[in-house]
């Protein structure tokens, strides 16, 4: 992957599926609490191409927490810059809010954009030291979905697919001016030219989108190792028809059936109720 200018800032967007506010200020007058339980897996795999797996991912099901990281390819150290996102989330401590931990989430994604930043820097090299990342945080039934780069979260929910991150790429913003089709994109030779990354420049920019949980929702993240060779159809049946552990096995080999041309990592989270208790 090639990497682009970045700006910085954060931007936390209400996900534009989530129930109409008036069904919610209805929820909340009933005091109806929704209790769910979480299962999760999460597999990575180096393919069949390249020598070294310069993805990672987290999952930490007992606080809600889950990532993905794709080392920027071709770059200088893109599996030091994955792993080093991942071991730092792996130490962030429960917070007592989903809002408090959305913010420790962020510093310490930030924390570790200035830790690689500077090592390339005083080491002189024209290459970054950087990796994208996709961050799914589930806290009750809110999730925050916190990324930069185009490694992906999906959800499934009630049958229909849908990508819930927007990729920072050259070719996404081709896409969004309608310069081309999104079959041109798929075969684009500026495919892996990502805008955002981990490391990729002094002043980090995260953007998040948050939306309502609910019991039967399947959420998917992925580096793009799974979207070159899988489509949406295929994952979409996958996660509807196995559990958590089983899909992320079957993503993984259907990956590898295909050739694998890069590396892929997938982390998969359902939602399953328990009870509904009201007061």
């Amino acid at each position: 992957m090639g990497v682009s200018n970045v700006s910085a800032g954060l931007v936390c967007d209400h996900d534009q599926t989530a129930a109409e506010p008036e069904v919610e200020t209805t929820i909340r007058r009933r005091r109806v609490i929704r209790l769910m339980a979480l299962e999760s897996a999460a597999s990575t795999h180096p393919g069949f191409v390249r020598a070294i797996n310069e993805d990672a991912v987290l999952d930490r099901r007992e606080i809600g927490l889950w990532a993905v990281a794709d080392g920027v390819g071709g770059a200088h150290a893109g599996d030091r810059a994955s792993q080093a996102i991942v071991d730092s989330l792996a130490e962030l401590p429960a917070a007592a809010s989903g809002p408090e931990m959305l913010q420790q989430l962020q510093r310490t994604l930030e924390q570790v954009n200035g830790r690689l930043y500077g090592e390339a820097l005083a080491a002189g090299s024209e290459r970054p030291i950087a990796s994208t990342v996709v961050c799914l945080l589930i806290q009750g039934d809110r999730f925050f979905c916190l990324w930069a780069g185009d490694s992906r979260l999906y959800r499934l929910r009630d049958r229909r697919f849908e990508q819930i991150s927007r990729d920072h790429s050259e070719v996404q913003s081709l896409l969004d001016y309608g310069l081309i089709t999104a079959d041109e994109a798929r075969r684009h030779p500026r495919a892996n030219a990502i805008t955002r990354a981990i490391g990729a420049q002094q002043e980090l920019a995260l953007d998040c989108i948050m939306g309502d949980v609910e019991p039967g929702d399947h959420f998917l993240l992925c580096s793009d190792g799974l979207t070159k060779v899988v489509d949406d159809a295929e994952i979409a049946l996958v996660l509807e028809e196995c559990t958590p552990a089983a899909a992320a096995d079957r993503l993984i080999g259907m990956t590898l059936e295909r050739g694998a041309p890069d590396n892929v990592s997938v982390a998969t989270v359902a939602t399953v109720a328990t009870s509904r208790a009201s007061c």
